[in-house]
């Protein structure tokens, strides 16, 4: 089947970009060459680039958070100081840190104070509480926590069960001065008069040395702690930093993603260190302020999820929408009906649109400006057959998987080679169920991205869904398993399916459980339940809308059958005798959903 007109990238299109194409070689060749580290010997990563951006700039603007506004010097000054006592405490090449900070320069000082002594930051999601936060720190066994002031209440309810001694447990403070808590050492205190000098161990740092644990859910339940090495994080930073975005010193990166997520930490935070360019941060997103900050800042480029895009083009138009120096923008997720919308009302130039993941070996980059794509990737990839109702790659008679023609939808696969190594899971066992053999010739290995794509020619893509057991919902990856087993915990519930359902105009999939009662419905309190998953999942992860089944469906194989349950979503209409629940915003329990609330939730009525 040929792909529909407007889905392709048409020869017009290429041919108008031929001028950009040209001015930006020079820089795409450069920036190839810095992010291709072969030299084993050659430092490089996080704290080795922060220290030639102040090299390069040092009073020039690095971190801007309120109305603070530290320099590439300063930021320098402070990072060495706490290195300097970590390292003094015993912190060394390997060792992991866990971070478990908002974000605030704090967090970023602290990042960079651990990658300069080598050691490995565990980027702890601050949304997390109770079994799932300890599950996270015990997985990659820290030596050591550095812990927010607005977070103490989080790890206090868990301390007991992760085995860190009390004084390599540090407090940041959220302000200062802040009375200091029982069991905590103070960082900032008490690494005031340490040494400013940069630590030696900055050049002592590899491409192959792990930088950082990135948790992303998966299909196994709880979280998996990815591994992202200073190789990776310098080809991320050169690639998008240099190549993409062109960053200089005069620019200045705003983000308000969570820095405990790559796109924030490493895309939007790399490109503004490689280019010693500012980067402006907020604790906490807001659509009613974004553009406030952006000019308070001077932003030239912002970081975003396609959730961000479309809560602020929901916001009252106003003249000043077009009173901002943004010309570029990086991230993920923007859908196609808001990308025009976008560029027209707050006249951005570029929409550096990507595709990446933590966990995996492959990025797709939009450098051309094209619209609607996530752009081309020179890594060897493919997209294959899959079979429907599992998700899982197809093979051929002779044993082999088969590609799609141009235009079709396949699940990505990325070859596992030299130039695109797969650094992979702490877990052995998770890195053996994404990694596939044998695809297309004995003895080749490739990454398993769980993703749908389809192929739009000149070697562009468009993300088209995840597959599987994972969806994505604000901007978080949401296991399906670790819904279904938290809420098997609740005595009222003997079976739990869990799955990613849309909303119109709403980015990602909205998380849904099909649940039959232990005993009746009537003995369900559905204010209860809900207080009970807000209690044991993060807020992302909490489902929107509930299907009472008094018997759950199965295929031959004793498999639940989501694939009806995708379909029939929270529809009334299609769900037959079941009872179909929503919570909705604000409230503090489901409700029954009836012809005209479901009219309201698809015609926008709530803000999801």
């Amino acid at each position: 089947m040929n792909p529909p007109h407007d889905d392709m990238i048409t020869w017009g299109k290429m041919l108008r970009k031929v001028p950009a194409i040209v001015r930006a070689l020079p820089r795409v060749v450069r920036g190839m060459r810095a992010a291709n580290i072969t030299d084993p010997g050659q430092p490089c990563g996080l704290g080795w680039e922060f220290e030639q951006a102040t090299l390069r700039n040092p009073d020039g603007n690095a971190v801007l958070y309120g109305d603070r506004v530290l320099s590439y010097a300063d930021v320098n000054r402070q990072a060495n100081r706490i290195a300097h006592h970590l390292h003094a405490q015993g912190i060394g090449k390997g060792d992991v840190v866990a971070l478990f900070i908002e974000n605030r320069p704090e967090l970023l000082l602290c990042v960079l104070a651990v990658a300069k002594l080598g050691g490995i930051c565990a980027m702890v999601n601050t949304a997390q509480t109770q079994a799932t936060l300890v599950h996270s720190l015990n997985l990659v066994s820290p030596v050591a926590i550095v812990v927010g002031a607005e977070l103490l209440g989080a790890y206090d309810a868990v301390r007991d069960q992760v085995p860190i001694q009390a004084e390599r447990t540090w407090f940041v403070p959220d302000q200062s001065p802040a009375p200091l808590p029982e069991g905590y050492v103070d960082l900032i205190a008490a690494s005031a008069d340490c040494s400013q000098a940069n630590p030696a161990s900055t050049a002592q740092v590899f491409f192959n040395d792990p930088c950082f644990y990135i948790y992303t859910s998966g299909t196994t339940g709880l979280p998996k702690a990815g591994i992202m090495k200073h190789g990776r994080w310098t080809k991320t930073a050169v690639s998008f930093g240099r190549i993409a975005l062109d960053m200089g010193p005069d620019d200045v990166l705003y983000c308000t993603l969570p820095l405990y997520h790559a796109t924030g930490l490493c895309v939007c935070w790399g490109s503004a260190i490689v280019g010693a360019s500012g980067f402006a941060i907020r604790r906490k997103f807001s659509a009613s302020q974004f553009w406030d900050d952006a000019r308070k800042f001077n932003a030239t480029t912002l970081g975003y999820v396609g959730e961000l895009c479309r809560y602020l083009l929901d916001q009252p138009p106003s003249e000043n929408d077009r009173d901002n120096r943004v010309t570029k923008m990086v991230g993920n997720g923007l859908r196609p009906g808001v990308w025009a919308q976008f560029k027209a009302r707050y006249g951005v130039a570029h929409i550096c649109e990507l595709y990446a993941a933590s966990d995996g070996n492959i990025g797709f980059t939009n450098v051309l400006n094209f619209d609607n794509t996530i752009g081309f990737c020179l890594q060897h990839w493919a997209l294959v057959d899959y079979a429907h109702d599992s998700g899982e790659p197809i093979r051929g008679s002779d044993g082999f998987m088969r590609k799609v023609q141009t235009g079709g939808q396949g699940l990505l696969l990325a070859r596992i080679d030299d130039k695109s190594p797969f650094d992979g899971y702490t877990d052995p066992e998770k890195n053996r169920k994404v990694i596939l053999t044998d695809v297309f010739e004995p003895g080749d290995r490739y990454f398993n991205t769980g993703d749908l794509l389809r192929s739009i020619g000149f070697g562009h893509a468009q993300f088209v869904d995840r597959l599987g057991d994972t969806y994505r919902w604000k901007g978080e990856n949401v296991s399906t398993t670790e819904v279904e087993n938290v809420l098997l915990q609740h005595p009222q519930i003997a079976e739990v399916v869990a799955y990613g359902v849309e909303i119109d105009n709403t980015n990602g999939r909205a998380g849904m459980v099909a649940i039959t009662p232990s005993e009746s419905l009537a003995a369900l309190d559905m204010r209860e339940l809900l207080q009970f998953a807000h209690g044991q999942l993060p807020p992302y992860a909490v489902p929107l809308f509930l299907r009472i089944k008094v018997q759950m469906e199965t295929t031959g194989t004793f498999k639940y059958q989501k694939v009806r349950l995708k379909e029939e979503a929270f529809d009334p209409a299609k769900a037959g005798n079941d009872p179909v629940y929503a919570w909705l915003p604000g409230s503090d329990g489901y409700v029954p959903i009836t012809g005209e609330l479901l009219a309201q939730i698809q015609g926008g009525h709530f803000r999801y």
